[in-house]
């Protein structure tokens, strides 16, 4: 089988596919339509999210037996046209669930405490000790929506804080020893803290908006390190300013790239996020650990070798 790889990785996925009879070849620079023009050669593809795997894409596809995500989310691939053409989708949750795991964490741990702005201030001069007090996790209820391998890492990782871990899911009896499971509703009512861990859909774009917000029974912290366009941006902005969201953890944005790879745009909504000492950004990172990395390629060499090796 030959096999295309689209964006770079750990060298791994080609060391061990080649050593199994693949036949690999790297591009990482060809635009959208150069790959178009070759992709017809190769029996599988594996990327990152530099390249859309749309219709066009699939169709040119015609040797095509695999796509392969190294990644969680698959928003970058027309998945339903791939599997109307007997295409198989892999990706990797696995490999990154406990880098966004521990992101969530410490960025929640960061913001509570205002680790950051009091580091800031003491490196200039500023000595204020009543304006930083924290607000401790202890005895806080943390609302999950979306109890997969994120959701579910996330969960276990927090089982030593003594906070009260309850989760949303559409699918049903996923409670276990880190977590319960409720209705939305009951979520909205008890959560100090909200996380998401959804992939997005068209029932997840813009989840968080204004009546979702204004249906949340407590002021609450918001963690999304899911993706940007789960949120209304300019609504979460209009919470923070009223007080209804104490403080936002945000490794996701609503206006990144479909890449990833930088911000499509600015305005003042986002000008606000990033000035505002309620808010912390970090650049998509939550699943971009150094182990990550490898445990990411790993999952996929993996998963095809089971599969088509």
């Amino acid at each position: 089988m030959k096999i295309l790889l689209l964006d770079k990785n750990h060298p791994l996925i080609n060391a061990q596919l080649s050593e199994k009879g693949f036949v690999i070849e790297e591009d990482h620079v060809s635009t959208y339509s150069e790959v178009l023009d070759k992709i017809g050669y190769f029996d599988g593809v594996i990327i990152r999210s530099r390249i859309p795997i749309d219709e066009s894409f699939l169709l040119k596809g015609k040797n095509l037996r695999f796509i392969a995500r190294v990644g969680a989310g698959l928003e970058n691939i027309d998945t339903e046209k791939a599997k109307q053409l007997g295409i198989s989708i892999i990706s990797s949750p696995e490999g990154n669930r406990d880098s966004v795991a521990e992101h969530v964490v410490g960025m929640l741990l960061v913001l509570t405490n205002r680790l950051f702005i009091a580091s800031q201030e003491v490196k200039n001069g500023i000595w204020n000790r009543e304006e930083n007090r924290g607000d401790e996790l202890l005895g806080k209820t943390f609302g999950i929506i979306g109890y997969g391998n994120m959701g579910k890492a996330t969960a276990k990782r927090l089982s030593g804080f003594g906070l009260k871990v309850i989760f949303h899911d559409i699918l049903p009896n996923l409670s276990d020893e880190f977590a319960t499971q409720v209705s939305l509703d009951e979520l909205k009512n008890q959560a100090d803290i909200l996380s998401l861990h959804i992939p997005i859909t068209d029932d997840t774009f813009h989840l968080i908006d204004e009546k979702f917000i204004s249906e949340m029974k407590k002021d609450f912290y918001f963690v999304n390190t899911a993706r940007g366009k789960n949120v209304k941006t300019k609504d979460l902005v209009e919470a923070i300013k009223s007080g209804k969201i104490k403080g936002a953890a945000l490794d996701v944005l609503e206006f990144e790239k479909s890449s990833f790879e930088n911000l499509d745009y600015q305005n003042s909504d986002l000008e606000f996020l990033l000035n505002s000492e309620k808010v912390i950004v970090t650049p998509h990172i939550a699943g971009w650990s150094h182990q990550s990395k490898e445990k990411l390629a790993q999952v996929i060499v993996d998963k095809i070798l089971r599969e088509f090796g």
